[in-house]
């Protein structure tokens, strides 16, 4: 398979994804600017799960970037990722309804968590279908970012049960680690040409 293709169904399944999360934002019934005000949580939890979506769509592509060959295992660790992040949506949408409650919380930051496994587990793959000498296996390195986010989530679930705000917090930084695109890849690359 071409990995073109495999891009473009990627591509397809975030934009779904966003627009299932903006979609759980209902127009208010009222006409002034106060009728607003319930749909602030729901704004926020979009806000963030937007960023987290666009954070995995700009890496995906970076790490697609270096891929030369395609094969089952990259296809179905791919699908692996997709799957944990079409469930984002249903965590947003929890998290937005019930003003970031606890249990929510938690629901959230499992689905954050499994989704950065499910994306260390591919970018393993592409490196081992790559190969460990790659310009791609070194570029990511030791990729201590993708680890401390996934212990920040750990952190996140666990204080979820005690305090949504603090794990809300943990959340957003990683959030924040990310959000300035990662140029290990990248720069790679350049460097080859």
């Amino acid at each position: 398979m071409n990995k073109t293709r495999l891009e473009a169904f990627s591509d397809g399944v975030l934009a779904i994804i966003i627009t299932i999360m903006i979609l759980e934002i209902k127009v208010p019934e009222g006409h002034e600017f106060a009728d607003l005000k319930p749909l602030i949580p729901k704004f926020l939890s979009y806000i963030l799960s937007f960023i987290y979506v666009g954070i995995y769509w700009n890496n995906h592509h970076y790490l697609f970037h270096g891929l030369t060959k395609v094969n089952g295992k990259v296809l179905w660790s791919n699908l692996h990722l997709l799957f944990w992040l079409s469930l984002i949506p249903v965590s947003t949408g929890w998290m937005g309804e019930h003003n970031f409650a606890k249990a929510s919380m938690t629901l959230y930051g499992v689905v954050l968590f499994l989704s950065s496994i499910a994306y260390f587990i591919l970018q393993r793959v592409v490196i081992v279908n790559e190969g460990e000498n790659s310009i791609l296996a070194k570029a990511i390195g030791k990729d201590l970012k993708g680890k401390a986010s996934s212990i920040l989530y750990l952190v996140g679930i666990i204080l979820s049960f005690y305090n949504e705000w603090i794990s809300g917090a943990a959340y957003f930084i990683v959030a924040m680690l990310w959000l300035i695109p990662d140029k290990r890849i990248e720069r790679a690359f350049d460097k080859k040409k």
